[in-house]
C-alpha cells in the first residue's frame, strides 16, 4: 500500500498536474489564435475595402481629366 502512495505521490500527481498545465496553454493559445485570425480578417476587408475606394476614386480622376482633355480639344 505504500509503495501505491508513493507512485500517486511523485508519478501520477505530477504528470496530472502536467497534463492539466499543457491543457490549459492549449486553450489559452487556441483563444489566441482565433482572435489573430479574426483580426487579420477584419484588417483584409478594410485593406479591400479601401483599395476599391482608391480604385473608383482614380477612375473618376482619369474620367475628368478625359473629359477636360475632350473639351480642350474642341
Amino acid at each position: 500500500m505504500e509503495v501505491i502512495d508513493t507512485i500517486m505521490k511523485w508519478v501520477i500527481a505530477p504528470v496530472a498536474a502536467f497534463v492539466w498545465m499543457l491543457h490549459n496553454r492549449v486553450q489559452m493559445q487556441t483563444t489566441d489564435i482565433a482572435v489573430l485570425k479574426a483580426t487579420a480578417e477584419a484588417n483584409k476587408l478594410a485593406h479591400d475595402r479601401e483599395f476599391k475606394e482608391m480604385k473608383e476614386s482614380f477612375k473618376a480622376v482619369f474620367e475628368k481629366l478625359n473629359s477636360i482633355e475632350q473639351a480642350l480639344r474642341k
